[in-house]
């Protein structure tokens, strides 16, 4: 096992090459502390999972025991042992200054068994209208400080697997609630009021829902993460979702692929701000996202440094009037997208999530797309909601090109150049100031890399 080993605590953040970014703070990258005790595996995993015979052989009961009995500033390493390479655990509660670290070579398995994870009799692992979540996450992070999910293995949340008693599994309960109802089923890591927390190098799989939830906390950082679920079967598995009165935020150097948002920023109650994203590679997923829920305002955004592959959606902000708000200084920079249907999407008329109707109008207003290249076609839409309600974008070096492009603008204002630009930019109530440069706009060579499996 090759650790960088050190004190974890605050401090955490960027390099100064990645300085300048909304997120307050000075960030470096993370270290993994000292382990006050390591266990060791007990179950071997078979074909990327584990045996039916293994799944009553829950590890939840000594992991949270170590964890408990771990001071600030230290690890519980888990680690594998004589071709042991796994553990079984229910839900986990994350302490004050501990990390968590899961070792090269071995994965934590999330339990399939609903009343493993019920929040009441009965409660998860269906569907339902019921408020609240039904299910506890595998991993909560509750009014703790610098706590931490760490280390070169594999947390796998087995949202594809059927649920013992059940027979069918978190994605199928997904897919039956669509028409309505909400599907039961857990999360992989959530954290509420969690300031200083950090995962770093872990590996998230197969949530069963969003991967990973930050709320109502000051300070996450995200680095050198890899998020890695299908992209079609796994409904409303976001990958890293901020927000909630949530600030000071990085999210850099990771690779995401996932069944929906890729990161979604949500600015309900509390909104967000303070929030840089840098040096990252989207794969499958619905893109770099804000919204739907914007009520509460989302500003100090920057996104720079990414490449989005494949993905339904490119750089997308989403609202409607039911959660809608003012989205404001966001700035996207040196991103490059392709094979992508909606590269660019400002859609004030979201209606996914859904009623749209009530009176909280979005507004997405000071948006800046500065050195963003677009190739393989797809839809642009600046979609802005009524003339006093609108969307306002700086447009500096945005060029798109190699396919067929289509278009949707409406109330939407635009500041063109200094850079190259060749959008088309007309339709309903729509203003355009200043002028494009010339020249073929940013260049992409080495932008995209395959996903480090």
């Amino acid at each position: 096992m090759r650790f960088i080993f050190g004190v974890f605590g605050c401090g955490l953040g960027l390099l100064a090459g990645v300085a300048g970014g909304q997120d307050s703070r000075t960030v470096t990258e993370p270290v993994i502390p000292v382990a006050c005790v390591s266990l060791d595996a007990r179950i071997t995993g078979q074909g990327g999972g584990i045996a039916a015979a293994d799944e009553g052989k829950l590890d939840t009961e000594r992991i949270q025991k170590a964890m408990d009995g771990c001071g600030a500033g230290k690890s519980v390493v888990l680690r594998g042992r004589d071709g042991a390479n796994a553990f079984l655990s229910g839900p986990l509660q994350m302490r004050a200054g501990v990390a968590l670290v899961v070792d090269k070579g071995v994965t934590l398995y999330e339990s399939v068994d609903p009343k493993v994870l019920e929040v009441s009799p009965g409660s998860c692992g269906i569907v339902s209208a019921t408020p609240g979540r039904g299910c506890r996450p595998l991993i909560s992070v509750e009014n703790v400080k610098g706590a931490g999910v760490m280390g070169d293995g594999v947390i796998d949340g087995r949202g594809g697997v059927k649920m013992a008693g059940v027979g069918k599994s978190a994605w199928d309960l997904a897919e039956e609630a669509r028409p309505g109802g909400g599907q039961k089923v857990s999360r992989l890591i959530v954290a509420n009021h969690a300031d200083d927390f950090t995962l770093y190098r872990i590996t998230l799989r197969n949530s069963p829902n969003f991967h990973v939830v930050y709320n109502a906390g000051d300070g996450f950082t995200v680095w050198g993460v890899k998020i890695d679920t299908p992209g079609k079967g796994a409904r409303n598995t976001d990958g890293i979702d901020p927000g909630a009165g949530s600030k000071n935020i990085t999210v850099t150097h990771s690779f995401i692929s996932t069944g929906d948002d890729d990161i979604a920023i949500k600015g309900g109650t509390g909104g967000l701000t303070q929030m840089t994203v840098s040096h990252n590679h989207f794969y499958r997923g619905h893109g770099m996202s804000i919204g739907s829920e914007t009520n509460g305002g989302v500003s100090k955004v920057r996104v720079f440094d990414l490449s989005i592959d494949g993905a339904d959606n490119g750089i997308r902000i989403k609202s409607n009037a039911a959660r809608g708000g003012l989205v404001h200084d966001v700035s996207y920079e040196d991103v490059c997208v392709r094979n992508s249907p909606n590269p660019i999407l400002l859609d004030t008329a979201y209606s996914a999530n859904g009623s749209m109707e009530g009176t909280l109008y979005p507004s997405f207003v000071d948006i800046t797309l500065r050195r963003v290249s677009v190739a393989g076609g797809g839809k642009i839409s600046f979609n802005g909601f009524a003339k006093d309600h609108r969307v306002g974008v700086n447009l500096d070096d945005v060029v798109v090109d190699g396919g067929k492009y289509s278009y949707s603008v409406n109330h939407a204002d635009f500041k063109v150049g200094p850079g190259a630009m060749n959008l088309n930019l007309a339709g309903e109530d729509v203003t355009k100031n200043g002028t494009a440069g010339s020249g073929a706009g940013k260049r992409c060579e080495g932008m995209f890399v395959a996903f480090p499996r």
